[in-house]
C-alpha cells in the first residue's frame, strides 16, 4: 500500500477572501468608468456628420422715419410718442417698393396725417417727413 500525502488545506481568513472580491468590484467599476468616458468622448468630440454650412436667409430691410408736427395755434406742446406709434403702425409690414414709391409714400403720409390729428384731437394740422431713410 502505497500512500500520499497531500498537503493540508490553507484557511483563508475573512479579509482575504473580501480582498479579493472587493478587487475584482473594484475593476469592474474602473472598466465600466473608462468605457462611459470613452463613449461620452466619442460623442461629442468625434462623432461623424452633422456639420454642414448654413444656407442664406431672407435680408430684412429697414426704415427710419423723422416726423415733425405742425400745430395749430391753439394746441399746446405735444407728445410725439402718440405720432410715433402711429407711423410705426402705418409703415410697418409693408414691403419695400410699398415705402420708396413717391405715390404710394405720399398716400402713405396722407393716411399718416389723417390719424394724426384725430389722434391729437384737432391740434395737429400738419406732418412732415424730417427723414425718411430705407434699406
Amino acid at each position: 500500500m502505497t500512500m500520499t500525502a497531500t498537503p493540508p488545506a490553507t484557511e483563508t481568513s475573512p479579509d482575504e477572501k473580501g480582498a479579493a472580491k472587493g478587487g475584482k468590484k473594484k475593476l469592474l467599476i474602473i472598466l465600466v468608468a473608462v468605457l462611459a468616458l470613452g463613449g461620452g468622448g466619442y460623442w461629442f468630440v468625434l462623432k461623424p456628420g452633422g456639420a454642414t454650412e448654413p444656407e442664406p436667409g431672407e435680408v430684412g430691410h429697414y426704415l427710419r422715419i423723422g416726423l415733425a408736427l405742425q400745430l395749430t395755434t391753439s394746441a399746446h406742446e405735444a407728445d410725439g410718442s402718440k405720432a410715433l406709434d402711429a407711423a410705426i403702425e402705418l409703415f410697418s409690414g409693408r414691403s419695400i417698393a410699398d415705402v420708396t414709391r413717391p405715390a404710394d409714400r405720399r398716400k402713405l403720409k396722407k393716411e399718416l396725417e389723417h390719424s394724426l390729428i384725430e389722434l391729437y384731437h384737432e391740434e395737429v394740422m400738419g406732418v412732415y417727413f424730417t427723414e425718411f431713410v430705407t434699406q
